[in-house]
């Protein structure tokens, strides 16, 4: 999974930050449940555990809290439910938290005065 998402042509075309200049989507302007109060959202990220099967040595380090072996995979996504960021390869023991800082330290770009919805419980507040 780590090479499908992570490779060409998946993340090439698949795959496309958001930027500061891009236009208010439709599914928040047109909405008066959701504009003003989600006019600077951008999308929404969360972790996902993808199954994987390291060789058995090496087990312990991917296993996440539910017990099965796993990477620990963040993505975000717009509001018209394409990929707008992929960051994978993390084992699954690896905390949400932790994936989060590392992606952002290696090229999650949050435009100033935009954010992604979130789950609070496993991301910090503002930026690294």
């Amino acid at each position: 999974m780590l090479f499908i998402f992570s490779s060409y042509p998946f993340y090439t075309k698949y795959v496309c930050l958001l930027k500061a200049g891009d236009p208010i989507p439709p599914e928040i302007c047109c909405n008066p449940k959701f504009f003003p109060y989600f006019k600077d959202e951008i999308g929404a990220l969360d972790d996902s555990h993808i199954h994987s099967a390291p060789p058995a040595n090496e087990h312990a380090s991917p296993r996440n809290w539910k017990g099965f072996i796993s990477q620990n995979c963040l993505f975000g996504c717009s509001f018209n439910l394409q990929f707008v960021f992929a960051y994978m390869g993390w084992e699954g023991s690896a905390t949400d938290a932790r994936v989060y800082e590392s992606a952002f330290i290696d090229g999650l770009d949050i435009p100033e005065g935009k954010y992604y919805l979130a789950d609070a419980g496993s991301y910090p507040v503002g930026n690294f």
